[in-house]
């Protein structure tokens, strides 16, 4: 008789409670739907008061918010745009939007986030061209600030402004200070596997309040003040609804508890492989405290007597989804010919952390008896047949 399959455990699911039904419920009972409203409006100034912004504007999208913040920093066509390797797509994509090349720099292995020896060379090389970036984007990996002082003190030295992609670290910290408020402009993602989700959506989040009246019209069609339809500038149809930003205002309430969560899954991961040769898991560099949006890890195939793929794929057979590291944009079809500057000359730290590296099960809502299946079928593959988990 075949074995009844057992439940799916998913990635990074969203994790929604009682809270959101109150504020979309308040929507619907003032017929606030549309977009724009007062829930929009809440969650802007809700979300700026917490990471301790000046401002925010509430979006469509986190990759929105990258465009708008790429066309505030006067990216044009033909110009370049220094962006994290090891990173999703959207943060390179609005580069391309406006014309703009990529230019990829490499890992640190430290925090697997921008290596500064990549930036600094990138910058010295563009600076005897004659030819600086219009914007720097910084990618704040799997929950973990990049290292910012010295990426702004470049910044500073070139006079290029940052754009920072928060969209995988709401909740994380940096030298006290909440991740995505060091640069310029920062940017938060609420898609379905964020944090916190408003099922699809994104923050535009600044100290400077005039750009970001500039980047709410451009938002909004760019709209001129008339009783008719005037436009006389290139918008977009950007802003978030009235009805998600409700969710997002629920979820922004939970946000300290989905941390302290995802920590405490990382926490059991991290002590269910102590001592296993060939297993890394990310580190946390002591400049602040990482949300572990997702519990990433590399597995050296020599030590280990496996591979992450490997790994990946036994998990799957048993219902339960992984997935590896990103794949970094240089070795993307998509960016063949962009320059890239690895961590070293001779050493790409992304290169090594997609081959080796994957994602495990992270979602908040998570159980210890969830997790302790992903457990259990990651030892057995191992080797570790003895080692078994009881149920909780």
């Amino acid at each position: 008789m075949q074995e009844k399959q057992q439940s799916r455990i998913h990635l990074s699911p969203p994790h929604i409670g009682e809270k959101e039904q109150l504020y979309v419920r308040e929507a619907f009972t003032t017929n606030w739907v549309a977009p724009l409203g007062p829930n929009v409006e809440a969650f802007e100034r809700e979300t700026a008061a917490h990471v301790g912004s000046k401002g925010a504007l509430a979006l469509n999208s986190g990759t929105s918010a990258i465009h708008l913040a790429l066309r505030l920093a006067g990216v044009g066509s033909g110009d370049t745009v220094f962006v994290s390797s090891l990173t999703f797509v959207a943060s390179v994509n609005p580069a391309l939007y406006l014309g703009a090349e990529p230019v990829l720099i490499d890992s640190d292995p430290a925090t697997w986030n921008m290596s500064v020896p990549a930036l600094e060379r990138a910058f010295t090389r563009a600076a005897r061209a004659g030819k600086l970036p219009k914007a720097i984007i910084v990618v704040n990996l799997y929950g973990q600030s990049a290292d910012m002082d010295p990426i702004m003190a470049l910044s500073a030295r070139y006079g290029v402004p940052v754009i920072e992609d928060a969209a995988e670290s709401l909740g994380a910290t940096y030298k006290g200070r909440a991740s995505g408020t060091i640069g310029h402009y920062g940017i938060y993602s609420f898609n379905g596997n964020k944090i916190i989700t408003t099922s699809g959506g994104g923050m535009l989040v600044a100290h400077d309040e005039s750009a970001l009246e500039r980047a709410r019209y451009w938002a909004t069609q760019a709209r001129e003040p008339e009783a008719h339809y005037e436009h006389t500038q290139l918008g977009y149809n950007y802003r978030l609804s009235n009805v998600l930003a409700g969710v997002g205002r629920g979820q922004l309430e939970l946000l300290g508890q989905r941390v302290e969560a995802r920590r405490a899954i990382y926490q059991r991961y991290e002590e269910a492989f102590a001592g296993y040769p060939g297993i890394a898991f990310m580190p946390e560099a002591d400049y602040g405290q990482a949300t572990r949006w997702l519990t990433a890890l590399t597995v050296d195939p020599e030590t280990a007597g496996v591979t992450a793929r490997e790994l990946i794929e036994a998990l799957a057979e048993r219902n339960i989804e992984a997935r590896p590291v990103w794949k970094p944009m240089h070795l993307q079809p998509l960016m063949q010919g962009c320059a890239y500057y690895p961590h070293e000359e001779g050493e790409s730290v992304s290169d090594r952390l997609f081959a080796q590296g994957l994602c495990l099960p992270s979602g908040s809502s998570m159980t210890e008896k969830e997790q302790n299946r992903v457990i259990d079928c990651l030892l057995d593959k191992m080797k570790g047949w003895g080692l078994r988990h009881e149920s909780a």
